[in-house]
């Protein structure tokens, strides 16, 4: 079981990009994904979390801005970024609170490798 994150890349400021996140393996039921993110120098933050309902919440600083969205059917979660900015420049990681297989075991806070995002001119 594993998480791969894919979409990040250098993109001009104002642009927008969209991250996903995969899940790989027999996956029954993905519990509270979310998207984080650690820029040089700083701790890992929480950028956006959503519940098996669908609800939603994101940090201050990216309201307005960024979508995140889930395809339970593809085990995949989405996060779309909008009116990119240079402070939002760092390696976004793609979280799991739990990750449960058809076999009924359980993976507790699963990460993803990260994928780079840069907002520069």
């Amino acid at each position: 079981v594993q998480l791969v994150e894919s979409g990040g890349g250098l993109v001009q400021p104002g642009g927008s990009l969209r991250l996903s996140c995969a899940a790989s393996g027999r996956i029954f039921r993905i519990t509270a994904p979310g998207w984080y993110r650690q820029a040089p120098g700083k701790q890992r933050e929480l950028v956006a979390h959503i519940t098996s309902g669908g609800s939603t919440n994101y940090a201050d600083f990216v309201k307005g801005r960024f979508t995140i969205s889930r395809d339970n059917g593809k085990n995949t979660v989405y996060l779309q970024m909008n009116s990119l900015k240079p402070e939002d420049t760092a390696v976004y990681y793609c979280n799991a609170e739990k990750i449960t297989t058809y076999s009924g075991v359980n993976y507790y806070q699963v990460w993803g490798q990260g994928t780079q995002v840069a907002v520069s001119s």
